[in-house]
């Protein structure tokens, strides 16, 4: 079995019983019984229990965050000085993550577990490589909808992320309530299904109460720079 072998039998095997059993719950013994390997290949490739689960996380967060950005970009260059409409930011964020989803359930379930657990580092661990992206999307969005206060605008892209993840890892409540009559085996249709409902869940008009908070505090007028943010993230 060569190096990169084990590596990757490693990162597989690792992925699958994190979600199963949890972080804590799976030891490195239990990672190398069933990867048929070792503790010192463990050391070798990732020199740790965190290091290997870094390297779990990474493999799947990479090449998202790179899709991601792959698709603003160009959605960017279509646009030119112009917003990139809210449906395309939307679709931008959104469609890679639902491929890795049917691609990657274990790493879905993974992340499940990570962001319900009590350990903060370990959440901040995993939401930092996610800052970057954030920044783009939030400029991206800014831009689309010049109306909106920045605040609003972050509550908002929380509760899309917060629908996202429930997609992610709760797919069996859509067979439940339905009692079976629907299901997620279409990933085209829960796309379409999750960007309508977040870009209507994005224009939403402020409530009133809300609307008159930031008013009364100039957020309504935030004297944004209505930039490229392309540009704006690589000064």
């Amino acid at each position: 079995m060569d190096a990169t072998h084990t590596r990757e039998r490693l990162l597989d095997t690792a992925e699958r019983l994190f979600a199963a059993k949890g972080i804590r719950e799976t030891s490195l013994r239990d990672i190398t019984a069933a990867a048929q390997t070792n503790l010192a290949a463990v050391n070798y490739h990732f020199g740790s229990k965190e290091g290997l689960l870094r390297a779990v996380l990474a493999r799947r967060i990479d090449p998202l965050n790179q899709e991601r950005l792959r698709l603003l970009d160009g959605y960017e260059a279509q646009a030119g000085d112009a917003p990139v409409p809210l449906e395309k930011i939307l679709h931008a964020f959104t469609a890679p993550s639902i491929t890795l989803c049917y691609q990657s359930p274990d790493y879905m379930r993974l992340v499940g577990r990570i962001l319900l657990d009590p350990d903060a580092a370990l959440r901040e661990m995993f939401l930092s490589q996610f800052k970057v992206v954030a920044h783009r999307f939030l400029a991206a969005l800014s831009r689309a909808l010049p109306t909106l206060p920045e605040a609003e605008i972050v509550w908002r892209v929380s509760f899309v992320i917060g629908a996202e993840i429930h997609t992610w890892i709760h797919s069996r409540n859509l067979e439940f309530f339905s009692a079976d009559a629907l299901t997620f085996a279409d990933e085209q249709d829960v796309l379409e299904r999750l960007i309508a409902f977040s870009v209507a869940g994005m224009r939403a008009p402020l409530p009133r109460r809300l609307k008159e908070r930031y008013e009364s505090t100039n957020g309504q007028s935030r004297h944004r720079h209505r930039t490229n943010p392309r540009k704006e993230s690589r000064k």
